[in-house]
């Protein structure tokens, strides 16, 4: 092991390089041998970092070392988790061009830590240990054989200050790091380990793939499948938004507010929930609100951690819980009422298999003629046995109530929190898509919940008042935009796209009274009673295709496979009526509607049936 130079390329952003840069190999051995299949969570998982930026799927954390820690305790703690935890000694074999179908648990082996030596760190610290951690994201894990943690010790003169890590996300997600956070802290602490209680990945796949396990699985693929059919495809369907899937480029607000750790509690104290209760309901209301939507559906990506044998498990379970809420009810309280069992019917089907889920959202959004967008994404990481990366730098302040922005990064949804404390300080970032958020809207929705949580620990709170309690506005559409099947859709958009889809042939979007051929009046998903949406329109495309053969079906097929791309508010047509040619005032539906008709038809599929 021979110390070099470090050379110039600093990915850490303007900092002065290390002194020297040393590569360290840690060999471990103790545990046992086994191979199984994948677990749902790492199928799920597998599957984006085979597809996405690795910036974007990798995780990182930062562990501070506690001063006096020698390099050799650093490593020997390392090595410790190593043995423990049979995730982190998984590979994932498969052969070039295919996925992995089974994970490889190996006795022993090997890995490097990288010591970066400083004669000083930079004026902030932990900043520069997370940007050493980010970093390493950069560049795919090979899944088939390499070590599932990258490993940066910073020392200052020799003296271990931060280990920067960054995880492949098939064995790690958020709750994964917080514990081998907290163990790493023990080990160094010189405390022995309690025993493991939760599930190894390979036996947690078993668990899965038992009888129980598969209709469990059944039964999250209905759950969705109904929220699909009958739910708004776009939380955020307003003329400035991009369509769902479009990736933007949004900067991180974080919320740091004793105000809002006080009224959470005040209010979770007044209505007799827990506080994470209260919460979720305040930021489903105020989303919903923001959106003028009749519901909220909301993504919780830590929500299957919930049971005893995953709860420490040193795995990834990341898999979505889907939440979908209605609104619609007089005042807060009622809503909190129904946020508790809606929340735990999203988290009892939250086990999936993950391929079979994508299968089904592609056939069910082409029969819909929609594209269901995962808009809004909630991730309450506050119960977690340690905090992740980054929460307690600040906890020392007192301050009442404040708001800062960081960095960027690429965001796939429309809006993205994480709620990582709830007291003192309720502790919240958020990042919100900018055409969407304003920075000042953003900063607006996040004093908003507060507002909120305060006017709901003193009384109940009517939901006709959130904008004058809140100072949120809701989305501004237009007299031109409708209600239709659940979702905002905007007319001359489907028009266009319908066009677009068929060559350019003339087209014209109609409302139409009524429903048809719609799943709307599917019952709601969340055990409340809803109201029929048989009332709302539905549209009507007519197209004269003169010479140009065309049926409904394949008017259908042609605008589903643009509606990926097409613009927010895009939503396939109920009927589709093929004439021949265009009436003389091409502007007017009942011209069009005296037309005779060649042929006409929904191509929208089956509607699903309410179950319970």
């Amino acid at each position: 092991m021979t110390p070099t130079p470090a050379v110039g390329k600093d990915t850490m952003h303007q900092n002065p390089p290390p002194l020297t840069t040393t590569t360290v190999t840690v060999a471990y051995a103790g545990g046992d041998e086994r191979r199984g299949p994948l677990t749902m969570g790492q199928a799920n998982m597998i599957r984006c970092i085979l597809r996405d930026d690795p910036t974007h799927i990798n995780i990182h954390d930062v562990w501070p070392v506690p001063e006096g820690t020698n390099p050799a305790a650093v490593t020997d703690a390392l090595r410790s988790l190593a043995v423990r935890h049979e995730g982190l000694r998984t590979t994932f074999p498969h052969p070039p061009g295919a996925a992995p179908v089974d994970q490889v648990v190996a006795a022993e082996g090997m890995f490097t830590v990288t010591v970066l030596d400083h004669t000083e760190l930079p004026a902030d610290p932990a900043g520069y240990a997370e940007s050493v951690a980010r970093a390493a994201r950069a560049g795919r894990f090979a899944l088939e054989r390499e070590f599932p943690m990258r490993i940066t010790l910073l020392t200052v003169n020799g003296q271990p200050a931060y280990v920067a890590l960054a995880f492949s996300h098939a064995v790690a997600d958020g709750s994964a790091m917080a514990i081998l956070r907290e163990e790493f802290a023990e080990l160094l602490a010189g405390k022995e380990l309690p025993g493991l209680t939760s599930l190894p990945p390979v036996d947690l796949a078993a668990v899965e793939a038992s009888p129980a396990g598969l209709r469990k699985s059944e039964a999250s693929l209905r759950y969705w499948e109904r929220i699909l059919r009958t739910g708004p495809q776009e939380m955020f369907a307003e003329p400035r938004g991009r369509r769902p899937g479009t990736d933007e480029e949004a900067r991180q607000l974080t919320l740091r507010s004793r105000r809002g750790g006080r009224a959470l509690a005040g209010a979770a104290r007044r209505t007799g929930h827990p506080e994470a209760t209260v919460l979720m309901a305040a930021w489903c209301a105020l989303v919903a609100h923001r959106a003028g939507q009749d519901s909220c559906v909301t993504a919780l990506p830590s929500a299957n951690r919930f049971h005893a044998r995953v709860a420490r498990s040193v795995t990834t379970t990341s898999q979505d819980a889907l939440l979908h809420l209605d609104v619609r009810v007089p005042a807060f309280d009622a809503l909190v009422s129904r946020t508790w069992g809606a929340v735990l019917n999203a988290y009892r089907h939250s086990q999936f298999d993950s391929v079979r889920l994508w299968e089904m959202i592609d056939r069910v959004t082409a029969e819909r003629g929609s594209h269901f967008g995962r808009d809004v994404v909630f991730n309450d990481v506050s119960a977690l046995p340690a905090p992740i990366l980054g929460t307690e730098a600040r906890d020392g302040e007192n301050a009442e109530q404040e708001l800062s922005w960081g960095p960027p990064q690429a965001l796939p949804t429309r809006m993205l929190a994480f709620t990582y404390r709830t007291a003192p300080q309720l502790h919240i970032s958020l990042w919100a898509a900018p055409s969407v958020f304003t920075p000042e809207e953003a900063e607006g929705f996040l004093s908003g919940l507060v507002l909120l949580l305060e006017a709901a620990a003193a009384g109940d709170v009517p939901m006709e008042a959130l904008a004058e309690v809140t100072g949120v506005r809701p989305a501004e559409r237009g007299p031109d935009w409708l209600r239709v099947d659940g979702c905002w859709v905007a007319p001359d958009a489907v028009r266009e796209t319908l066009g677009r889809a068929v060559g350019g042939l003339p087209v014209h979007v109609a409302e139409e009274p009524g429903s048809y051929g719609s799943a709307a009046a599917a019952a709601d998903t969340d055990g409340t009673a809803g109201e029929a949406s048989g009332a709302e329109p539905h549209l009507t495309a007519y197209i004269a295709c003169g010479e140009t053969p065309l049926t409904p079906t394949e008017a259908h097929r042609a605008l589903t496979a643009l509606i990926p791309a097409a613009g927010s508010g895009v939503l396939a047509p109920h009927r589709y009526v093929i004439v021949e040619n265009p009436p003389a005032e091409p502007d007017r539906s009942d011209a069009w509607r005296r037309l005779n008709t060649i042929d006409e038809g929904t191509g929208r599929s089956r509607q699903v049936r309410h179950e319970r």
